[in-house]
């Protein structure tokens, strides 16, 4: 059984066999030469016309008019649109003038072509490709749906989010713009690689396909291989197997990956996400603030030329030093009450007082995050370190130098949301095993969060890891801040959806 085809696909079909009777590819194989693209001409044949005049360029046909043997077409490339101008007796000289009424002139919106001839500026100020030949590259099929406008109105446009997350290729062709989201997020992870390598780190690869999962608070996805008949897990972090390497003697190791947490979806969260971790033997977690301060700093002026980057209503500077917070600190500011010395009762009393759902699977450290999520992370708009946290949050960090019952970590956050966590890496293994063991608890009362117990990372630890920061930042979280994007799917190529719904399909 197959979909009914639209009236438009029936009759963009039927060409592909009339080019054919004709003795035209609708697919052809041989390679196109390309020697310019529309940004260039826009740019340089103003400043110098004689620049272009044997130009060679291939595009998608976004607009169309034909007026007797005269032609025009809007040739969309990867970075923008030219117009094209063909006629008749010039395009085909010599040959049977058929052959451009039954092809230029049966080509459709959506059809990819090469042009070749030379750049002019028409009558009415137009930079335009004078046609001397073209060729047929690929037939499309389906109709675009291409904006149209009407007294000052746009209609038809390709503006439903769900569609347009779901069909990203012709979101990328119908809303060019969309492309620049994805320019910038590649130009910030280049920015932060060459930062890293620039201090010496090495750019190291750990599995994605692991038989303990480990390294945050977060239920994995589960699969199982058949040949070493094994339930494995798609990883929810990088830690364990980064610190791992710091024990066998690197200085400095870090790793940009896909990182899968089986957990709700919204706006701020996806499936499948990628985030950078980063490792330094012989540092801490004050050490790695400013470090965190440095990098996106320098992002925000590889992307913009400035500190000062427009997110939603606000303009948040990412220009160091950033402001700093213990979350006891946090807490107090915004609710006036400091719950430092509370129990787990009281906790969990405070909790519900500031609108906290409260379950028994809740331990203190997961009732002090459920307050500072509800009480103060919105607040922070301006980039801001939240450090201090209590050991009950925080079972892979060091122990506070100097405050019992805290731990040495921050999360940064901005514009209301976390996009870095990091930690003076806890080394002391039996402290850990003792972490590990309370997480098992949490884990019976039912938390389905809580972490499991890593013997072979333990094994690690045992031969001696050195004092060492760590950090992970969630490049979608930062992209996003630094795109101005309000969703977390409009900076994922492909986010994960939900199945789409089909209409019942006709028999054929």
């Amino acid at each position: 059984m197959a979909a009914e085809l639209s009236e438009q696909e029936v009759i963009r079909r039927k060409k592909i066999d009339d080019f054919a009777n004709l003795g035209v590819e609708c697919y052809p194989a041989p390679e196109f030469h390309v020697n310019a693209n529309s940004k260039q001409i826009h740019e340089e044949f103003p400043k110098d016309n004689s620049l272009f005049q044997d130009v060679s360029l291939a595009g998608r046909i976004m607009s169309q008019r034909i007026m007797g043997a005269v032609s025009f077409y809007e040739l969309q490339d990867a970075v923008g649109r030219i117009q094209i101008y063909a006629k008749r007796d010039e395009i085909c000289p010599g040959e049977d003038k058929s052959m451009y009424n039954s092809v230029f002139k049966k080509l459709d919106i959506g059809d990819i072509i090469g042009v070749r001839g030379f750049v002019f500026v028409t009558q009415t100020g137009a930079i335009s490709i004078h046609v001397r030949e073209f060729v047929l590259l690929c037939k499309s099929i389906r109709p675009l749906p291409i904006v149209k406008e009407q007294n000052g109105k746009t209609f038809d446009a390709f503006t439903d989010p769900e569609q347009r997350y779901r069909q990203r290729y012709l979101d990328l062709i119908v809303n060019p713009q969309v492309k620049d989201v994805f320019i910038k997020r590649t130009q910030l992870v280049n920015t932060m690689r060459n930062f890293l390598n620039e201090k010496g780190y090495l750019e190291v690869e750990t599995p994605i396909l692991q038989p303990l999962y480990g390294g945050a608070a977060a239920r994995p996805f589960k699969t199982h291989h058949n040949k070493l008949d094994m339930t494995l897990y798609l990883r929810i972090a990088d830690e364990l197997y980064l610190k791992r390497l710091i024990v066998g003697g690197f200085d400095g190791v870090y790793e940009f990956s896909k990182d899968f947490r089986n957990e709700g979806m919204d706006r701020f969260h996806n499936p499948e996400f990628t985030q950078m971790e980063l490792y330094v033997a012989y540092k801490d977690y004050e050490w790695m603030m400013n470090l965190v301060e440095e990098m996106v700093e320098t992002v925000a002026l590889a992307l913009h030329g400035t500190t000062k980057v427009q997110v939603g209503e606000n303009i948040i500077d990412f220009k160091r030093p950033w402001k700093r917070y213990s979350m006891y600190e946090a807490i107090e500011h915004f609710t006036g009450t400091d719950i430092s010395n509370m129990d787990e009762a009281e906790l969990a009393a405070f909790a519900k007082k500031v609108g906290v759902e409260v379950d028994n699977s809740m331990g203190r450290g997961k009732l002090i995050d459920e307050i500072f999520g509800e009480t103060c992370e919105a607040k922070l708009i301006q980039p801001t370190h939240i450090y201090d946290y209590p050991i009950e949050m925080s079972p892979l960090t060091k122990k506070h130098r100097s405050k019992p019952g805290l731990t040495e970590r921050f999360e940064s956050i901005c514009g209301g949301k976390e996009i870095c966590n990091a930690y003076s890496e806890l080394n002391d293994p039996i402290d850990q095993r003792q972490r590990f063991e309370a997480q098992l608890e949490l884990g019976k009362r039912g938390d389905t969060e809580s972490m499991v117990l890593d013997e072979d990372f333990l094994r690690a630890l045992e031969f001696g890891m050195p004092p060492t920061a760590g950090l992970g930042i969630g490049i979608d979280r930062l992209s996003m801040m630094m795109t101005n994007s309000a969703s977390i799917q409009d900076v994922l190529f492909f986010p994960q959806m939900r199945p789409e719904k089909k209409d019942t399909p006709n028999e054929q």
